[in-house]
Parts: C-alpha cells; structure tokens; sequence
C-alpha cells in the first residue's frame, strides 16, 4: 500500500517536519464519499521503485569543470525538511514557554548579512562606472567623477528615478519581522514548504568559494521570490537582492520592500518593456547589477519560460564579467512546484491595503497543499561563457526551415537550429554587442530548460495529467491510483524528482481534495465507488492543463515520437479515427525522424536543450518509443547475412593491414531501418496517452490559423491576441471537449509560433508593433496547407 519504498519514505522523514503529501485529519477539507475513497483503495498494488532519483546537476557538456566539483551529492543522511515545522529543537532554549514562542526564537537566531553600510559608496561607484558613462559617448570618461555632473537637467532628473533604486538596502531587522510574518503566512497557505537538505548543502559549499551567486527561476507568481529568500534566511545563508520587474505605486509599500533588498522599477514605467525603451534605464541598471556583484552580494531574478523576458538581466551579469568588475559568478536554477499555484501573479500596484487585501483573499481559500522547492548545483557563468562550451548559434528562421516542405510538399526536411533571437529583441539593451546578445539567449534558454528539468511532478499534476490525457470520459478511483502508481513509475525512470510520500491512499486523497472545484464527482450507489471526470467549464479545463503541463515537460521526447507516429499511420491509413484501423505497417527510420524533425522545431522554447541539435533530439525521440515498448524494430530475413566477406561473391578478399580506409561499410551498403508497432492488431493506449500530451498546444495553433482570415490588418499586437483568443474560445465552445486549448497563454505562444514561419509579419510605427497577414498566406490555399501540416501530428 505503500507508494514510496522504505529508502524514500526515510529520505522524507529525514527532515523536521511530515511528508508534502501527508496533510495532518485537523487539516483536511471536508470531501464527500471520502471514506468510500479509502475504504476503496485497499488492494491497489503498491509502487515498486527503490530509489529517489538525483536532479539539479549541471549540464556535464556546456559546465564540465563545475560538475567535476561535485558540489551536489546523493548523501543518505540529508533528506528533506518541512520549512514550517519549527519546534524548539530549532533554538538554543528548552520549556514550555519556548514551545510557545520557538518561531520568534528561531528567527532571532537566524544570521542576517546586512548591507547598510555600502548602500552610500554603491551610488558613488554606479555613478562613476563605465557603464554609466557610456551615456556620454563624445566626453572623455574621468574615474572616480560621478556621470551626474554632466547631464542635462531633464535626464538628470530621469536618472535620478532611476538610481533611486540603487538604495536598496537589507535591513536585519525588518528582515527578521517579514521573515516571522511570512512564516505564518505560508503555515496559514500550505500544509508544507518541503526542501531538500543536500541541495543546501551543495549551496552552502558553493557558497564558501567566495564567489556571488544568482539565484535564476521560472516565472509563476511573486511568492516564488519570497519562498527563495525565506529557504535562505531561515538556513542563515545570504539573502539575495530580489529583480522584482513590478510596479509599486505605494510609497510606504516601496520604502518596506527597498529595505529587503528588492529592486522594483522606476516610477513612470507601467511595464519591464516600457522601463527598457528609457535610454538610461539599461546602461544604469547594468553598473548596478556589477556594483551589487562587486559587494558579494547574491542577486535573485525570473524568467519568462515563453517570451524570455528578464533575460537582459542574465546579460547585465555577464557585462560584469565582461569589465573586470567580478572574476566570476555562480548561476542557480532554482524550481519552485506547487500542488495548487497561488493565484497572485502580480504585486497590487495599488496602496498598503489594497496589497494586504491580496493577501487576505489568498488566505480565505484555505490551505493549497504542498510546494516543493529545488536548489540545483551552482554553475560558472565563466564557464558557460567560454567559447565552445555553450551552443552559441545565429541558428535559421523558422519560414527557411519548415516553409518548403509546408507549401512545396517537398521531402526533405531542413536541418538546422531554430533562431530565438526574439527571446533579447534589439530594443532591449541596443548597446549589447551581436555576439553577446547571442550568447544571452543560449543561456536564456539553458536556464529556461534547467529549471524546469528539475522542477518536481506534484501529485495533482499526476491525477490532472491521467484524467486531462487518459480517462476524460470519466475513471474509477480504484483504476485512478493504479494508473497513479504506474505514471509514478514512469516519471521516476526518467529520472524526475516528485513532490510527495506516504501511502498511495492520502496521496490520492489530498489531491482529490485540491482538485476537486475542477472536477465532476458522480455520486454512486451505496455499494458502488465514486467515478471521477473532468469538469467541463473552460476555468476547470484550463486549471488542470496547467496541472497536467508538467508531465508534458517530462515526457517530451515521448511525445514527439509519438505525434510523429500517429502523423504516419493517419496518412497511410487516410482516416483520422486511429481507432478503427489496423497498423500492421513499417515505418521507415529517416521519415519518422524528419516528422519528429519538424514537430520539434514547432515546439516552444524550453522544451529542449539547448546543447542538444534538434536532429539529434529527434533521433532520440524515435528511439525512446522503442524503449517505451511502443515500437519494435522490424527484423529483414536474409540468406546471406549482410557483413558476410567470406561468401560476398563467392572470393576471398585480403586487405592489407596497413590500409586505412577499410571499413565494414565495404561489406555492402546497409538498408535503412524500418519499425513497427509492438501490437499492430491494437494500437496501444501508451501512444495515444503521449500524443494527448501535446495536442493542448497543437490545437491551440490550429485553432488560431482558422481564425488568421478574420484578422483586420495590421493589428497591434496586443490586439492581435485578442482577436484571436476571442476566434479560439468560441471553437472551443463548439466543440465543447477541448476547453484546455483556449486559455490566452497558448494563443499568445501561438501567435509566436506563426511570426517565426512567417505568417504573421512584425512591424514598428511610432513606437507600436504591429503585425500584418503576410502576401502569401493571405492565400486561402497557403493557409489550408499550414493547417493541414500542423493538424497531421494533432490526435483527437
């Protein structure tokens, strides 16, 4: 009954407090038939993995040298520590009245590095940098003269605002009463905030090589920042300087969040963009981001996993390095997982209560489950930058690689990598030089794809996964937790960290309990179980599409084979019901690899590693369905087998031993290879589960190609996505099945799909962007051919 082994369940008893998964009774919602729920899951078969998988090394090919420091290591004796577990085993005091009082204890004993008394001499040193100077190319650079002095009273003025946030300061006391505050918080939001204790050790190690640290991850809420710098503090490790790209229109709000350590932006700017196009704004931050390295000072900052925003701060760090002003620094990918993500996104731009209101509402729904946090190994932003060891390509545009085969039905795929270079457009940081604008978005994307590679698969995430994928019409809960327990299996094997522990009845049952607004209960007879299915309103489609995208990111490679198969079997089979037909065919090797081919330069940025080409990701996707058991290699009978020298037309041939150029190849020229499904009389669900995978955001896009003729052109961007999403929801609503396709974050990577192929042009006019139907595919029939390409590798 037990889902973990013995070896997992005493890595999660390791730490101070319970399993993720294992809420205290007191704390549970109330769910109906939740006693039949346990009273049910009595003879499901119990998981049979032995061991928790290691995640969070760096990259062996673009870092060597910093994975060679072994600074994360699979030690038995750290587990993982439930963060708000704190008892009076965490002080130096023992009683009752500590019982009461051991939060206030701990976080008074917790070590604060203050930053005070160098906020004065920072000013001073980002004024007088090079960097700063650079706003004044014709005057001759003066060190130690601040750059003040020369500008004109108007820009004086805007780089004031500006250098206002060099005041960002860490004060240890406040620190201490947000850090109590925020304790009490998270206890009152999640059951648990679960960290693993060897990967703290690792960052205590890189720590002591007296070298900065940048703490990198993805893009979900405000609270990821705040739940980074709380592990810190709370392990008396140095806070960072959290890049919060939000407005505060609060002044009392912005005076308490400057003395944290939290660099919002300058008054004036709405958005991150609209700080960017401020001439002084980059040349500024980027001597403030080397003044901060230059002091030891950790740095935290996010990523925006689809359009790369917050890249440019990955730049200013290498600028850093570029000047002298830091030897080095560290990069961090940090993954923060959430059985159920907060819903605040944004900090209120409002005053004092309209952000404690926020708060509030947070707290009325109750608790949200667990999180899981990730700290993986430290790497060498030196090292990565270093020619050779990161991917640094001018890569093809999408239209060069695709466009042929889509409208001219050629054969050939185009071979090459994908240009992202829209990730660091030119208008953010111009005086970036071509090579390292290049190099920011390789490591953009290396970061971008770490972090998510190391985020923990939650037990929500399984169940949304099962039922959005496997079972839509609906599932027994008994049939649930075995299919639990296998897709348990699977993501272990591939080597994926998971968020929860203990038996296999309280994972199921708690994550019913969070999902449950987003599902459709039937209520039983009295002998018989509870039937589960997904509840039709687009919200609850939408919320377990975002449960369920983490399994996408686990079984990528998967997928994509998959989708390429389901591609072939429908064009022979010239009927899209795969489920009526028979699949006794080969598939030949190089064809299944060109469809997996150009699925993949289809997909998002992140999916796949950077270091790794896109063909050679291909290949890999064709080979993992056969150690999936999907596909099987087709055997050719031969009389003569194919190296046989001896009997090759019936002579003996001798080659001098000297002579270089014999191979085996001169044995004869090898057909190609060719496979075939493990069960042609019935396609496996395995191959229909992995192309469900993909088909949320395949949908998506071709949804969003039916609605380019209602596009009044140009349209502003902004518009365009509206228009859009509004032609995409009202598909949505028709087919009444596939809500998941229609939320407004897979119409805008839609719409960046379509601008790379060159079906959507971009264009600047008075500082708007507009985007216009390209000459070609204002064609009905170019238009048709798109879908057609896109809606091959779709399952319905």
């Amino acid at each position: 009954m037990v889902i973990a082994s013995e070896a997992m369940e005493a890595e999660m008893g390791a730490g101070d407090g319970p399993a993720a998964a294992a809420v205290p009774a007191s704390r549970k919602p109330t769910l109906s038939w939740g006693v039949k729920i346990r009273k049910k899951l009595k003879t499901v078969t119990p998981f049979l993995g032995k061991f928790r998988p290691l995640v969070g090394q760096c990259c062996h090919k673009c870092t060597p040298e910093s994975l060679g420091q072994k600074l994360l290591q699979n030690s038995p004796s750290l587990g993982f520590q439930n963060l708000l577990s704190i008892n009076e085993t965490h002080t130096r005091y023992r009683g009752w009245l500590v019982r009461r009082v051991c939060c206030v204890l701990f976080v008074g004993g917790c070590h604060v590095y203050s930053s005070s008394s160098q906020r004065e001499d920072r000013l001073h040193r980002v004024c007088c940098s090079k960097r700063a100077w650079s706003l004044l190319p014709g005057v001759a650079h003066s060190p130690g003269e601040s750059v003040l002095k020369h500008l004109e009273a108007s820009a004086r003025a805007g780089a004031s605002k500006i250098l206002s946030l060099a005041n960002a300061s860490i004060s240890p006391a406040l620190l201490r009463l947000v850090g109590w505050l925020l304790l009490k918080f998270f206890d009152l939001s999640y059951c648990s905030v679960q960290v693993n204790l060897n990967q703290l050790a690792a960052l205590r190690r890189a720590a002591q090589m007296k070298t900065p640290l940048v703490f990198v991850s993805i893009r979900q809420s405000t609270l990821d920042q705040a739940l980074i710098a709380l592990v810190l503090f709370c392990h008396s490790q140095r806070v960072p300087y959290t890049i919060a790209p939000v407005q505060v229109n609060s002044t009392l709000l912005r005076a308490i969040l400057q003395r944290l350590g939290v660099i919002l932006l300058p008054r004036g700017a709405i958005t991150e963009q609209d700080a960017e196009t401020d001439s002084l704004y980059s040349p500024l931050m980027s001597a403030l981001t080397g003044a901060l390295l230059q002091e030891g000072e950790s740095l935290s900052l996010t990523l925006a996993a689809d359009s790369g925003h917050g890249g440019q701060w990955l730049a200013r760090a290498q600028q850093a390095l570029t000047d002298g002003v830091v030897p080095d620094a560290n990069l961090v990918p940090v993954a923060v997982s959430y059985d159920c993500p907060p819903d605040l996104c944004a900090l209120p731009q409002g005053g004092v209560m309209s952000f404690v209101r926020s708060l509030v509402g947070l707290l009325w729904r109750g608790r949200r489950g667990s999180v899981r946090i990730h700290f993986a190994q430290a790497f060498s932003l030196k090292e990565m930058s270093d020619t050779g060891r990161c991917g640094v390509d001018r890569g093809r545009p999408l239209q060069e690689l695709l466009l042929p085969t889509i409208l001219d039905h050629r054969s050939e795929v185009g071979y090459g990598e994908k240009s992202t270079s829209w990730l660091l457009p030119p208008s953010i940081m111009p005086e970036l030089p071509p090579e390292e604008r290049r190099l920011t978005v390789a490591l953009t994307l290396h970061l971008v794809h770490s972090t998510t590679s190391c985020m923990a698969v939650m037990a929500t995430h399984l169940i949304s996964c099962l039922l959005l994928h496997k079972h839509r019409k609906g599932v027994r809960v008994s049939v649930l937790c075995r299919e639990v327990a296998w897709l348990l299996e699977e993501v272990l094997f591939r080597r994926r960290d998971v968020g929860f522990a203990g038996s296999l009845v309280e994972v199921v049952y708690c994550a019913l309990t969070l999902l449950a607004p987003h599902l459709h209960m039937a209520a039983p007879p009295p002998t018989a179980e509870p039937l589960l299915a997904p509840a039709r309103p687009p919200r609850a489609r939408h919320a377990l599409a975002r449960h369920a995208h983490a399994l996408t990111h686990t079984f990528i490679a998967e997928a994509v084979g998959a989708c390429a198969v389901s591609a072939m079997l429908s064009e022979v089979a010239c009927c899209g019901d795969m489920g009526e037909m028979e699949f006794d065919v080969a598939l030949c090797q190089e064809e299944l690899t060109d469809r997996a081919l150009q699925l993949t330069h289809l997909l998002p940025a992140g999916y796949i590693p950077p270091c790794q080409s896109a063909q050679s990701f291909a290949l890999d996707a064709v080979d993992s369905l056969v150690r999936c058991g999907i596909l099987i290699m087709e055997e050719v009978p031969r009389d003569t087998p194919v190296c046989d020298i001896m009997k090759r037309q019936g002579t003996l041939t001798w080659n001098a031993a000297d002579e270089s150029d014999y191979s085996d190849s001169d044995c004869g020229e090898q057909e190609a290879r060719s496979y075939k499904l493990s069960h042609p009389t019935q396609c496996p669900d395995m191959l229909f589960f992995l192309c469900s995978l993909l088909s949320v955001q395949l949908r998506a896009l071709c949804w969003a190609i039916k609605g380019l003729h209602l596009l009044p052109t140009p349209v502003p961007a902004a518009h365009c996505v509206t228009l859009l999403h509004a032609h995409v929801r009202n598909l949505a609503n028709l087919d009444r099945g596939h809500h998941e396709s229609s939320s407004l974050d897979l119409v805008k990577t839609s719409v960046r799909t379509l601008m790379d192929l060159g079906v959507l042009t971009e264009e600047s006019e008075n500082g708007h962007v507009y985007l216009d139907l390209s000459p070609q595919f204002q064609l009905t029939e170019n238009r048709e051919k798109l879908h057609k390409f896109v809606s091959q590798h779709l399952y319905n």
